[in-house]
């Protein structure tokens, strides 16, 4: 089956399918009848590697948020390990598939207090060697765990957070532009550690991105969305090489543009 297409990969056997989307759409909240997206289907295979791009406004955050059972679709399904999403308890689900947005959300405490809590919550022991590790690969090692969460900086709790989700070792890990407030050497950290860690255990990573590089070099496939669509689902080095739609081929140019013009700033 050919990139570009509304369905991709559906109807082939996939046995490491960890995840199926089943024309998932959603209406806009402000305009009724609406559709902020509509149709989406596409699987996630254990250990793939995808990057959601599109311009803003295409429903992509809301899409993860879908798949983190944190909103309802307005039409649709969703599966993990071929089982609908009304099988699964809440928590079991959240375990498994876990969002981590944008705004990091802190909870009141130390920062020990908040590695420790969403593992507490699910009934899952704190392994605290396993926090040491994954602080230290995010560049993190030297904080103090007794400082308040609140005190932290902008990249300093945007990091916690991811920590804090990595320590569920969770199936399906969702970043909505995890690493836009982190300095270069922190992004550059995070994204190492991500794929070392998505390759150890064969998670899925999805990532939100408007940074192409970052997308050429932390997927294995991308997804493409627009005119309230999926349009391309296909791998990175083909997505970038040879976009099916012109509405991609458009996106590239727009983005390598803006990117020319932060460069000569």
């Amino acid at each position: 089956m050919g990139r570009g297409t509304e369905k991709p990969f559906l109807g082939v056997l996939q046995l490491n399918v960890v995840l199926g989307i089943d024309r998932l759409s959603k209406r806009r909240p402000d305009k009724t009848g609406q559709y902020l997206f509509r149709d989406i289907s596409a699987l996630v295979e254990a250990g793939q590697r995808i990057a959601i791009l599109g311009a803003s406004g295409q429903g992509k955050s809301t899409l993860m948020r879908l798949l983190a059972r944190l909103d309802l679709p307005d039409e649709g399904s969703i599966t993990l390990h071929g089982t609908p999403s009304q099988g699964w308890k809440p928590n079991e689900w959240r375990k498994r598939i876990c969002y981590v947005a944008q705004q990091p959300v802190m909870l009141p405490g130390t920062v020990e207090y908040n590695l420790r809590a969403v593992s507490e919550l699910h009934g899952e022991p704190f392994d605290r060697d396993a926090a040491e590790r994954c602080m230290a690969a995010v560049g993190l090692g030297t904080i103090d765990w007794r400082k308040p969460a609140a005190e932290l900086s902008g990249g300093e709790k945007q990091r916690t957070v991811l920590v804090r989700s990595l320590l569920l070792a969770p199936e399906v890990l969702l970043l909505d532009e995890v690493t836009a407030s982190l300095d270069p050497a922190s992004k550059r950290a995070v994204e190492q550690w991500l794929n070392e860690w998505a390759a150890l255990r064969g998670a899925a990573l999805l990532w939100i991105t408007h940074d192409l590089e970052q997308a050429k070099h932390t997927s294995d496939t991308v997804w493409f969305m627009d005119e309230g669509r999926l349009l391309e689902n296909g791998r990175t080095s083909d997505f970038f090489r040879n976009p099916v739609t012109e509405r991609a081929r458009g996106y590239i140019r727009s983005s390598d543009a803006s990117k020319g013009e932060d460069e000569h700033d």
